[in-house]
């Protein structure tokens, strides 16, 4: 059984992700009580794809696998856990290995790891730590959530701002401890506070004798504790930075954010905008239970039923031009249909353009033109295609002439309300991706099905 597990788990080297044969194999091992198998099939893989599998079995399974394998579960699996199955892993874990766990973690993962739990979990969790990484943590804890300060690590290489390279080399190797991964070693003045930063790799192919002050990075810029974290990511992206500086409300060095903690929470943004642009909850997770997926999705659709109530009030509006002419019938739906997908384009370019501050004050009047002139050609070229197919289908130009006027009418409304909308929203202070898809499915429904009947009742009747 081992071996045929071991020869299932293996891939070619260039293949990334989990391997699909695991899951099937690791529930097999689980039903069989096999805890030699489910070493071999685990021990293998990256901690990352020990945590996918852990979210792909189901709640038994998962909890046998822990039972059958407790010593497998480190620091860097919990770390990786979707938050929707972490606590009930964290509970299912003996004392002694939940401690070794935690204490192999940096502070920023620590907090990560214990922030959206319970309080019983959180104090097992603290209780696990060593006393000064307790305080730390604790201290983090202290700070908004989705700020600097909760993102921030507080392990920090740091050498006085007179020192010279070879100082600084001497310290770093005769140094007990010192973070698993730094990039940067942070000069700081008598009162702590940062003043520069140097790589590496400048540390290393400088003479002794230079000053660390000569060779500093022009990149070095410092971030307060309470910063958004939404901030601190965009700062990241936009300044290529590897790491960076968190100071407290007195300037006084506290910790530094690193680029993979940055990187994650611009994930974790994008991630959110989509699935807000969904209607679904950042929350979502394919581990949640039915009654979850039901809380987090109702709300929305309920929402939209209400919204969608005005689409079907404008119809009721016209049921006698429908009743005259029934190919309108047939013939709404296509109005209506292509000005969403239009309205969310363009709502999908605005809310990533404001997300990543491309889209600002200084240029939505442009932007709101060029929308306007896309709805327009994309509505005469759509308008030319549908009318003369109307008129052929069903044998009247005066109909084919109605479905393109609507078309073009829908179109630059689609386009104007795809980036008007959040515009709106984020002015007000507002998510952009929280209601704009519903306000602008609303608005392309309610102008494509107003658009096509008046203009049918104008000219038609």
């Amino acid at each position: 059984m081992v071996e045929q597990a071991e020869d299932e788990a293996g891939r070619e080297e260039d293949d990334y992700g989990l391997d699909p044969r695991v899951v099937p194999s690791l529930r097999e091992a689980i039903e069989a009580g096999d805890a030699g198998a489910i070493d071999a099939l685990m021990e293998p893989l990256h901690a990352a794809d020990i945590a996918d599998v852990l979210e792909q079995i189901g709640g038994a399974d998962r909890q046998a696998l822990v039972r059958l394998w407790p010593q497998g579960i480190d620091g860097e699996i919990l770390s990786e856990l979707d938050e929707a199955i972490r606590e009930d892993v964290i509970e299912a874990l003996p004392h002694e290995v939940l401690t070794e766990a935690v204490r192999e973690l940096d502070s920023d993962d620590v907090v990560d790891l214990i922030e959206d739990l319970g309080e019983p979990v959180q104090e097992r969790i603290l209780d696990a730590l060593e006393v000064s990484d307790r305080v730390a943590v604790e201290q983090s804890l202290t700070y908004p959530e989705y700020s600097a300060g909760r993102l921030m690590q507080r392990e920090v290489v740091t050498a006085p701002e007179h020192w010279t390279v070879g100082e600084a080399i001497d310290f770093l190797r005769n140094a007990k401890e010192l973070p698993d991964q730094f990039y940067h070693v942070i000069l700081v003045d008598p009162r702590w506070h940062p003043v520069g930063y140097v790589t590496l790799g400048k540390l290393l192919s400088s003479k002794r004798a230079v000053r660390l002050t000569e060779i500093t990075e022009d990149s070095f810029r410092s971030i307060g504790v309470r910063d958004e974290e939404g901030d601190v990511a965009y700062a990241f992206n936009q300044y290529h930075l590897i790491s960076a500086p968190v100071v407290d409300e007195d300037g006084r060095l506290a910790g530094v954010i690193t680029i993979d903690d940055a990187m994650v929470v611009l994930d974790e943004e994008h991630e959110e905008d989509v699935l807000r642009l969904a209607g679904v909850s950042e929350e979502s997770s394919v581990s949640d239970g039915v009654l979850d997926v039901v809380r987090q999705r109702l709300p929305w659709l309920v929402a939209n039923l209400f919204t969608a109530s005005l689409s079907a009030i404008v119809i009721s509006q016209f049921t006698g031009t429908i009743a005259r002419i029934v190919a309108l019938a047939a013939l709404m739906p296509i109005v209506a249909s292509t000005g969403g997908i239009a309205g969310t384009q363009a709502l999908a370019v605005a809310v990533r353009a404001l997300a990543t501050r491309d889209l600002t004050s200084s240029n939505a009047a442009r932007v709101v033109r060029r929308e306007i002139a896309a709805g327009l050609l994309n509505g005469l070229a759509l308008a030319l295609v549908l009318g003369l197919g109307g008129a052929l289908i069903f044998g009247s130009p005066l109909i084919g002439l109605v479905l393109g006027m609507a078309m073009v009418v829908n179109q630059i409304v689609a386009c104007l309300g795809g980036v008007t909308v959040p515009l709106v929203l984020h002015r007000i202070g507002l998510d952009p991706a929280l209601a704009s898809g519903t306000f602008v499915t609303t608005l392309t429904d309610v102008m494509g099905f107003l658009a096509f009947l008046g203009l049918a009742t104008m000219i038609l009747t």
